[in-house]
């Protein structure tokens, strides 16, 4: 197999997705309402018990900083990350962001959260959808990873709903909720541009 040292030009298409009741628009650093939501979601003890990021963000001041590095990973197009919103109101919703994203190989690490009054709503599932259209549309990708903590029973419908098939589980792959010294099983998830599409109401 041959490789090649040339990639797709970076490029940020500004039309935001939108379907379902949803827009996907951009975070702002220097929005307080964001900063303020940003806060609210990372303080969320659902979002602490399955997800372990390295950098926990417990005030404003760490919620503006935490933006500012999706806002430059998104700069040098490692990362888009997405507020959901709702596509009448204009009100934050939660996240969905396409990561790690390996511009020789296609290929991205996508994840999601919404607030709780959110949850129940199909909100994660259409939000994913569309950024899973979005990405290998506008970014030209091949593969999608998708992994969740296993028990996370909600998140394992969400990606099994948007055709991300179930390839297997990580073992010791993720942090223990709210530790650095133990570890825990994670489901892998992914789909490829290929794919059939799945059939979603």
């Amino acid at each position: 197999m041959a490789f090649t040292d040339e990639q797709p030009a970076a490029r940020r298409p500004d039309a935001a997705p939108h379907g379902h009741g949803l827009r996907l628009d951009r975070w702002d650093p220097d929005a307080e309402a964001h900063v303020e939501a940003w806060l609210r979601a990372r303080s969320d003890p659902d979002f602490r018990r399955w997800n372990t990021p390295l950098v926990l963000v417990t005030d404003l001041a760490g919620a503006r900083a935490s933006l500012a590095g999706q806002q430059k990973r998104a700069a040098d197009g490692t990362c888009e990350p997405f507020r959901v919103t709702d596509a009448e109101s204009g009100t934050t919703l939660g996240h969905v962001g396409v990561n790690m994203i390996d511009r020789t190989f296609r290929t991205a690490r996508v994840g999601y959260w919404v607030f709780p009054e959110a949850r129940g709503r199909r909100v994660a599932t259409h939000a994913l959808a569309l950024a899973t259209d979005w990405a290998f549309t506008e970014l030209g990708l091949h593969r999608l990873e998708l992994g969740h903590a296993l028990g996370h029973d909600a998140s394992c419908r969400t990606a099994l709903t948007c055709g991300y098939g179930y390839e297997g589980t990580l073992r010791g792959a993720m942090f223990e909720a709210g530790r650095k010294d133990a570890f825990r099983d994670v489901h892998l998830h992914a789909r490829l541009s290929t794919d059939p599409a799945p059939a979603r109401g």
